[in-house]
């Protein structure tokens, strides 16, 4: 599988090594919107984030390592429209809205957006659906809001 990372901060370089411990996958490169000659990338060519705009990257996903609250929104639809997509959106409140748009954007060429697929919403939020679901009476915990 050819993967893409777009963004480059803690969860990109996490990304990077595990890209690169799999045997079916191969990273094409590292695409930032920083000066490209600023990222140390460790076994990756970095290149300019407009070539993904351009969307003339061959690859089979694209995983987003940007902000939730600003970055996301603003970029990811349009880069849904061109790739397929992974994401670690955690809004919360906004899940539907940006569910809604990243949708219509992958749908619009046949593509497909994995959205909120991060600690939580994500993994977290699969332990409650086990808990639910297998458990007669769950007491599920979590790790913010009332009761912590």
């Amino acid at each position: 599988m050819r993967v893409g990372i777009a963004g480059y901060g803690n969860i990109g370089r996490s990304l990077e090594r595990m890209v690169g411990e799999e045997k079916d996958m191969e990273l094409v490169g590292i695409f930032t919107r920083r000066d490209c000659d600023s990222i140390d990338a460790s076994s990756s060519k970095v290149y300019p984030f407009f070539d993904l705009e351009k969307g003339s990257v061959e690859i089979d996903v694209l995983l987003l390592c940007y902000g939730s609250s600003r970055d996301l929104p603003a970029i990811a639809p349009m880069l849904a429209e061109r790739y397929n997509t992974v994401d670690t959106f955690d809004n919360h409140r906004a899940i539907a809205d940006y569910k809604l748009s990243m949708e219509t954007a992958a749908r619009s060429r046949g593509n497909v957006s994995v959205i909120s697929l991060g600690w939580d919403p994500g993994f977290l939020s699969l332990i409650r659906l086990y808990s639910y679901a297998f458990l007669p009476h769950p007491s599920v915990n979590t790790f913010w809001g009332r009761g912590v």
